[in-house]
């Protein structure tokens, strides 16, 4: 099958600058692919190359198979949504979304009729003729979306679109967006440097860092398979120690961390021992226990205390100081047997070495 959006080989300089270093990427027919990474790692400049308003230095661009290099934005069958909506203040929803459809001189008509099904396809049925600032802020969102989709492009770019809207509002837009994507079965492209936005969206997410694709993949393969210490790091929480490898016995390996303490872990990648390593653990894969006695199956056992409690509801966590300094963040688990816990109590905590990945070049 053609993907409907290929990059080869992509490269773009700005003077000394490589702000995008040799990424190729594939993005299948009616799929959701991210983008996600932090600012300035160069995921912008993919999307403004992909529209058409930079040239790359070097590489193809390929929708449906076919180059698009020189083919110019307005002629390219893709479509962009900013974070910042652009829809125009003084006409009507109906016009906002037509405005494209006017453009290419289709009959007024026909326009209506186009208009009208986009509406209710974004669950807006009948509010054509208001105005914009008659709307919220996630309405506005998906007006912007069907004033994009009415042209049916084969992609639709999508850059930070959630980043102006506040925090229970951008929470609800994730999942609209993905019905919307689904619903219209058009192949989406999103930008943005918000993890939980990218996991909980894309059918697919390319982690970028620096100008490259670190890793390629499911959020599921991002959040449990990391491959680099970036990745591992970037993509949700995790506790983190550096040392040096002192044992390996095959995927199995037991590091001593710069504070003394002596862990075990998977390895990722060929490591040996004497190597520089890095040890990362979610804190949701760490247990918590009162005794030492209730963590004999773990492989890896710590006494501590807690300094500090993050209540968040199901997402508590607290952190526990270790003997040797360390403070390490554990989520707190909804038995409600530690649902009264206070600073300063004395906890035990351990996890299995399956939870811990450990990557090369920790110095």
């Amino acid at each position: 099958m053609t993907p409907d959006l290929e990059c080869v080989d992509l490269v773009k300089r700005f003077g000394a600058t490589t702000a995008v270093d040799n990424v190729s990427f594939c993005v299948p027919p009616g799929s959701f692919f991210s983008i996600l990474g932090p600012s300035g790692c160069g995921k912008t400049t993919i999307m403004r190359m992909i529209a058409g308003f930079l040239e790359p230095t070097s590489g193809d661009i390929r929708i449906k198979g076919g180059t698009v290099l020189d083919t110019p934005p307005n002629k390219r069958p893709v479509n962009m949504v900013f974070q910042h909506l652009a829809l125009f203040p003084m006409m009507t929803i109906a016009d906002n979304i037509g405005y494209g459809l006017r453009r290419k001189g289709m009959a007024r008509d026909q326009i209506a009729r186009k208009v009208d099904e986009a509406l209710e396809r974004i669950g807006l049925p009948g509010i054509g003729a208001r105005k914009v600032d008659e709307l919220s802020g996630g309405q506005k969102q998906r007006v912007a979306i069907a004033r994009c989709m009415v042209l049916e492009p084969d992609v639709l770019l999508l850059d930070e679109p959630l980043g102006a809207l506040d925090l229970k509002l951008r929470e609800h837009m994730k999942i609209e967006l993905k019905a919307l994507q689904a619903e219209f079965d058009t192949t989406f492209v999103y930008i943005t440097h918000d993890q939980s936005e990218a996991l909980v969206m894309s059918d697919q997410i390319a982690v970028m860092n620096a100008g490259r694709f670190e890793q390629v993949g499911t959020g599921q393969d991002l959040y449990y398979r990391p491959q680099t210490p970036f990745v591992a790091g970037f993509i949700g929480e995790a506790n983190r120690w550096k040392g040096r490898i002192e044992r390996v016995e095959g995927a199995m390996l037991e590091m001593r961390t710069e504070t003394g303490l002596a862990m075990r872990a998977t390895g990722s990648g060929t490591l040996s021992k004497g190597d520089a390593a890095e040890i990362f653990v979610r804190p949701e894969s760490i247990h918590l226990a009162a005794s030492d006695a209730a963590l004999s199956d773990f492989d890896n056992r710590l006494q501590g205390k807690v300094t500090s409690i993050l209540f968040n509801g199901a997402a508590s966590r607290v952190l526990v100081e270790d003997d040797a300094g360390e403070t390490l963040e554990v989520t707190l688990p909804q038995t409600g047997e530690f649902a009264s816990m206070e600073r300063g109590a004395t906890v035990h905590i351990g996890w299995r070495a399956a939870q811990a990945i450990c990557f090369g070049g920790g110095d």
